[in-house]
């Protein structure tokens, strides 16, 4: 893929760890990638699996969801279902013709500043080697 392709991620956090966690990478100066658009949603199990799809229909590369760690949500359990819903949304995927790995949900807490940057960068790299989403106009 080409070195000019810089892809548009959206990236829903969690308002209690994942969002914090970002706020931290970004007070600490950590590098990663701009390409992440953070969308902050009060629990990640706000996210239903319509949301994602519409993003990238819409044209994002790709979607990644960050919640606390199972045991830590706010709201009990949250995140689990949370994870369920993933489960979902690589289903869906596939009925849209959009690979997977598209598609990412991490535990980030709020002490988590560097894990944060890690997955931004890790992810932004794997969908630069997908390439272009396809729906993109």
């Amino acid at each position: 893929m080409s070195d000019e392709f810089e892809p548009l991620i959206v990236s829903f956090c969690c308002n209690w760890c994942s969002y914090a966690g970002a706020d931290l990478a970004g007070v600490s100066r950590l590098q990663y990638p701009p390409n992440i658009r953070i969308i902050r949603v009060m629990c990640s199990s706000m996210v239903h699996p319509n949301l994602v799809i519409d993003a990238l229909t819409k044209g994002a590369d790709g979607v990644l969801i960050c919640g606390c760690h199972p045991g830590d949500c706010h709201y009990e359990d949250g995140n689990l279902k949370t994870e369920k819903r993933a489960e979902a949304i690589t289903i869906m995927l596939e009925d849209f013709a959009l690979e997977e790995e598209r598609f990412r949900l991490e535990w980030v807490s709020a002490s988590e500043g560097p894990r944060f940057a890690q997955v931004a960068r890790e992810f932004t790299e794997q969908i630069k080697k997908l390439g272009p989403n396809p729906y993109k106009t």
